[in-house]
């Protein structure tokens, strides 16, 4: 092992090799990456991924709960925070994310809907979105469940109602990468805030 590898806690070292991960599939690809690819991304031995992980699917498996736990922790919201506040940071920090050091957001949904287009082959990582996109949703409509319930949002289908908006948020992140559309995620923004928050606030 190299002094390098030695400076570097277990915890560290898996950051590292996500981090890495993130370049290289950047850069070549889910289709083409190799765990070479990787290792060249990063100052630690090679051999560390293979003391750490079984193969390229065990580490992209490892990599997808990383990215997902890194998306779910950037779109929390403080606990007091007043439902329609909290409704519409859940919606802005979905659809535009928060700034990183190394990537931006962008860079991140990349590889993100890169590996979610791949998953329909994959039982397992499917599974994974599938919970991942069971918690967003919910979170949405839990939210949406409080309004209701404290006076600030009309009665509506809150399951529904959730399942629409969080449905809004995936085709314009969507739009914008496959099809380039820069302006999508901010138009959806307005449609969403037009044509779905605007009817469910009550008057005040």
């Amino acid at each position: 092992m190299s002094d390098s590898d030695e400076q570097v806690e277990p915890r560290d070292t898996r950051d590292v090799i996500m981090e890495a991960t993130f370049r290289a599939l950047n850069e070549h690809g889910y289709s083409d990456l190799r765990v070479r690819d990787i290792g060249e991304e990063m100052d630690l031995s090679r051999q560390v991924i293979h003391y750490h992980y079984d193969g390229k699917y065990d580490l992209l498996s490892s990599f997808l709960e990383y990215v997902i736990d890194q998306y779910e922790g950037s779109v929390e919201v403080d606990a007091d925070t007043d439902p329609r506040s909290e409704l519409e940071t859940r919606i802005d920090r979905c659809l535009f994310g928060p700034e990183f050091d190394d990537f931006t957001h962008w860079d991140r949904m990349k590889v993100y809907h890169e590996l979610y287009a791949h998953a329909q082959n994959d039982e397992e990582h499917r599974e994974l979105f599938n919970e991942h996109y069971a918690r967003l949703r919910g979170s949405i409509v839990t939210v949406i469940e409080d309004g209701i319930e404290q006076g600030v949002f009309r009665e509506v289908d809150a399951e529904l109602m959730g399942q629409h908006i969080t449905d809004s948020i995936h085709a314009a992140r969507e739009r914008r990468l496959s099809l380039g559309h820069e302006d999508a995620p901010e138009e959806a923004r307005r449609a969403i805030r037009e044509f779905i928050l605007d009817s469910l606030y009550l008057e005040s």
